[in-house]
């Protein structure tokens, strides 16, 4: 078995702190993606069975990272905003429907539901910086909400949420609970069914450190038959093999979102990045994460000028960590950091911070050298 040194090879000057946009490939997944492209030069595809048999193995893997009841309920989408786009064009609305949302959700959580408005839907924005964010969203949730969709972790501040104490309020107020997840899954330990949430989403791109163009979609079994289908075509049916069919109708399983042909190429990058988390243990991984983004907060806090804008509570916080430095511009800052190679986005109040788990104790001990220097400029 390759060590995560191994895996994660970059360069030796570099300091990886960006997760939370783009995550490096492990090496495993460029020999897989290396292979896929050799097969394909030199045979096409001739084994088309076995490409097949891969994807099946990844929403395998899929079901297990989110526990998933079923293969059944994971389909494979394009990105994150495509399956909240499924929910919100799926559901049948009525005039006077609301949603809530936090006002801090990226655009792909806000947008989507905000195109409703033609149909008469109202989105209801709610304040997460109360000491009970949680009770604040579920206080939002009328007669009319029909829906509560949320960020299990914010982009911007990292802020957690508990999103099973949200999903049991929303079972007891009949509110449908729809989960974004990209900044949660492949860092942190997450569970469909605890949260007892209808529909989840996220990229492979960022934590689960794999290309961008791949991402999974759970659905909830007996929600499916009730989003009404935007796309359809020959991947979607039912019998999906039987070409001379005429009679046909959607899959019964996820499957039915996903209407032509699959990223096969992504699929086996997925597959290969996923494998690693598998081996490693997402326990382990949602520890080694924490344990990184405690060190870099507790170095950052001991630097003059330093704000930390992410909450330092135990339960909040996530792979992500934000902090800007006092009569400082954060672009200023940001130029700074990457011209030192510190590799990080200006988000939000400040910079963003987003160690994984296999990230490197040079890394975080380099880079809060690295700002000690810009703090005293």
């Amino acid at each position: 078995m390759s060590t995560l040194h191994d895996e994660f090879a970059q360069a030796p000057d570099l300091r990886y702190l960006n997760h939370a946009a783009v995550g490096p490939w492990p090496k495993r997944t460029a020999i897989a993606v290396q292979k896929f492209a050799e097969q394909n030069v030199l045979q096409g595809a001739r084994d088309y069975p076995d490409w097949t048999r891969a994807e099946y193995r990844l929403r395998e893997r899929l079901a297990r990272l989110l526990n998933a009841p079923s293969t059944d309920d994971i389909a494979l989408v394009k990105n994150t905003s495509e399956a909240l786009s499924f929910v919100a064009f799926g559901l049948d609305w009525k005039s006077g429907d609301n949603v809530v949302i936090s006002d801090e959700e990226f655009p792909s959580n806000r947008v989507v539901w905000e195109a409703l408005k033609p149909q008469g839907v109202e989105v209801i924005q709610v304040s997460l910086k109360g000491e009970d964010p949680e009770a604040a969203l579920l206080a939002a949730c009328g007669p009319r909400t029909r829906l509560l969709s949320i960020s299990s972790v914010q982009f911007s501040t990292g802020m957690r949420l508990d999103i099973e104490r949200l999903g049991q309020g929303c079972k007891q107020r009949q509110v449908l609970f729809c989960i974004d997840a990209i900044q949660h899954i492949g860092a942190l330990p997450f569970d469909v069914q605890a949260s007892q949430c209808d529909f989840a989403m996220a990229d492979g791109h960022k934590w689960m450190c794999s290309p961008e163009g791949l991402g999974v979609f759970y659905c909830r079994a007996e929600l499916r038959p009730q989003l009404k289908l935007h796309e359809y075509g020959w991947h979607m049916l039912e019998n999906s093999g039987d070409y001379g069919r005429n009679e046909w109708q959607p899959a019964a399983s996820a499957m039915r979102f996903e209407c032509g042909s699959p990223n096969t190429l992504g699929a086996m990058a997925l597959d290969a990045s996923l494998s690693l988390l598998e081996e490693t243990g997402m326990d382990e991984v949602g520890k080694a994460v924490i344990d990184r983004v405690n060190w870099l907060e507790q170095g950052l806090a001991s630097i003059k000028g330093v704000v930390l804008h992410s909450s330092r509570l135990t339960e909040r916080r996530s792979g992500i960590l934000t902090f800007s430095l006092d009569a400082k511009p954060a672009a200023q800052v940001w130029q700074a950091l990457m011209q030192e190679q510190v590799v990080c986005l200006p988000r939000g109040p400040g910079i963003r911070f987003s160690p994984h788990f296999y990230t490197q104790s040079r890394v975080i001990e380099e880079t809060l050298a690295i700002v000690q220097r810009i703090a005293m400029l």
